[in-house]
């Protein structure tokens, strides 16, 4: 952390000992990003219930590049439970932050495409051949967005594949366009 980390009790005396639990966590966020400019930690006690006790809120304010990451979870009874689950919080939003910085995003595969190559209708199945020449079986069952009875050779579609007990066969198929 390039700047001194700032530590804040309201509505109550936060101990040295939660005091240095929490320089501990905040010093190891620096392990999931090293380039946090600023954090400041808010601990509360914003109510005082009678029946229920004590409700401690915890947030986080950190400077990073380009934006400031706040961290607030719901208020626990338990402190340390509510420091625990503000710096994992804090944890998952600057690894995710990290890894848009690397630009290390996951990327969905796009779902294959295929086109239907046979069709029985009667007896309520067909095959998929897709570009690589895979033929791919399907069930009426799997059709999701047409009437199966209503399919063509020819037509345009999307779909999941899955190993079958005879081999590959589509769990979905969406159909793309109607030829």
């Amino acid at each position: 952390m390039r700047l001194a980390l700032q530590i804040t009790a309201r509505n109550f005396d936060l101990s040295e000992t939660f005091r240095e639990l929490i320089r501990k966590k905040a010093e190891n966020l620096d392990k999931y990003y090293d380039q946090i400019m600023r954090c400041r930690i808010v601990v509360e006690v914003p109510h005082h219930h009678r029946r229920e006790g004590a409700l401690y809120n915890v947030r986080i304010d950190m400077t990073v590049p380009g934006t400031e990451l706040v961290i607030k979870r719901e208020p626990n009874k338990d402190i340390n439970v509510a420091i625990r689950d503000a710096f994992d919080a804090a944890r998952r939003q600057l690894e995710d932050f990290a890894r848009k910085q690397r630009d290390d995003v996951k990327h969905h595969e796009e779902t294959p495409h295929a086109r239907i190559s046979a069709l029985f209708l009667a007896k309520g199945y067909g095959f998929l051949t897709t570009p690589d020449g895979s033929e791919i079986y399907f069930h009426e069952h799997s059709v999701i967005n047409y009437n199966f009875k209503h399919l063509k050779v020819g037509m345009e579609v999307r779909f999941a594949e899955e190993q079958g007990e005879k081999g590959p066969q589509a769990s979905t198929v969406t159909v793309i366009e109607s030829s």
